[in-house]
């Protein structure tokens, strides 16, 4: 019996095409380091636009995927084309302090806002957009936020597993994954008893081991420790 090798399927502009096609600016929206027992939450807008794009089938064609499904130096290689190719993109993180005090869900929301509301000001005070009106759309991966100002639920689409079935959330992610993770590089310099340069804060066996011996860092999110003894 013969097999035959399933193609790998990756994220395209299929959902970005129906928005564009209705005049919309469309900005896809991830989170990195939801999970992690350590360091910043970071989340990544990222807004393609098919009229300024050189073509849309290229970047199709460049391997953008869920950043967990690519290697670190091909996310660092992806980061630098989508900042260089997107009209606009933004960062924001929210450090461990406001996520012990607020805790995780507010602390995403709050690094989500604050993402789009930091890429829509860059939007509105470049070259290319000057228009005061213009109409944003959201895609995210799962979930939907309220109160995003100017931008209500109605102009939201909450896609399953988005980071593998669309270019801009996708590319979110692989620019908020390369962004924490230099900062988590940088973290160990301060605390390399915890190797955050390896594992990013995440609770791998060595890195929980390390807590149980050492005891937790000022950057280490209390909630998620209770359940190492």
């Amino acid at each position: 019996m013969k097999y035959h090798k399933l193609k790998k399927v990756l994220p395209d502009f299929r959902y970005e095409k129906s928005f564009w096609k209705r005049g919309y600016y469309v900005i896809g929206v991830d989170e990195v380091g939801r999970g992690a027992l350590a360091g910043p939450l970071t989340v990544g807008a990222v807004c393609f636009n098919n009229i300024f794009l050189n073509s849309v089938n290229e970047i199709e064609k460049l391997g953008i995927n869920d950043s967990k499904k690519l290697s670190a130096a091909k996310r660092e290689i992806l980061a630098k084309i989508i900042k260089s190719s997107a009209l606009g993109h933004a960062t924001v993180s929210i450090n461990p302090a406001i996520i012990n005090r607020v805790g995780i869900v507010k602390a995403t929301q709050m690094a989500i806002r604050g993402s789009i509301k930091k890429l829509i000001n860059k939007l509105a005070n470049s070259v290319i957009n000057r228009q005061r009106n213009s109409n944003y759309f959201l895609l995210l991966d799962a979930f939907y936020v309220k109160y995003i100002k100017n931008i209500g639920l109605k102009n939201q689409l909450a896609i399953v597993k988005g980071d593998q079935k669309s270019i801009s959330i996708a590319a979110a992610s692989i620019i908020a994954k390369v962004e924490r993770d230099h900062t988590m590089i940088k973290l160990d310099h301060k605390y390399p008893i915890y190797l955050w340069k390896r594992n990013k804060g995440y609770g791998t066996k060595r890195h929980i081991k390390a807590i149980k011996k050492f005891g937790k860092s000022t950057l280490h999110r209390d909630l998620f420790l209770r359940k190492i003894k």
